[in-house]
């Protein structure tokens, strides 16, 4: 079992740009898009001030959003990261699996990851997730650097939107159309 308490809102900054970001999606009509709650069980409570001040996870999470793009089923995990290069402990085996079969069953999954050093986004799809992945696994680096991946798929602020994925997200499934099957 997880233990929650505040060194688990890190990553909250984020989370509220790219909920902004999915409001404005809906209102536009271009997206549904929810957090994934993860079910919690409080340990300790402030009743005074009524906050919960220590938590167990119920269970593991899968990823914090999923929705569709204009019929497209859609789940993505975001992460932030402070340096260039980003570890791999970071994405859980159990989340890898999730987005695996939810790709198998037609969907798009990917995960969005803030370089806060550098304040860029940057799009990483499953697949090239998976090819880091596997060569961890198989004895290689354990982590990845910003200059591996690919420039196109970096991303700032546009247009309104503070985390602008849609834009990535088009690239990527324009992208499949022209790979020869």
């Amino acid at each position: 079992m997880s233990t929650w308490n505040t060194r688990g809102l890190r990553g909250s900054t984020l989370e509220d740009m790219i909920n902004r970001t999915n409001e404005k999606y809906r209102e536009k009509g271009l997206a549904l898009i929810q957090k994934v709650p993860t079910p919690i069980t409080p340990i300790k409570i402030d009743k005074e001030h009524r906050h919960i001040t220590l938590a167990y996870f119920d269970q593991k999470s899968t990823v914090d959003y999923i929705g569709a793009v204009q019929g497209i089923p859609i789940c993505f995990d975001a992460k932030e990261c402070n340096v260039k290069t980003f570890p791999l402990h970071n994405v859980h085996e159990h989340q890898v699996a999730f987005m695996q079969d939810f790709e198998r069953q037609g969907g798009k999954a990917f995960l969005i990851i803030h370089y806060t050093s550098e304040q860029k986004f940057y799009y990483l799809h499953v697949r090239q997730l998976l090819g880091f992945w596997n060569r961890a696994r198989d004895g290689g680096r354990k982590s990845f650097r910003m200059e591996e991946l690919d420039p196109s798929y970096f991303f700032d602020a546009s247009n309104g939107f503070l985390v602008p994925y849609l834009e990535p997200l088009s690239r990527d499934l324009e992208s499949e159309v022209d790979i020869p099957g």
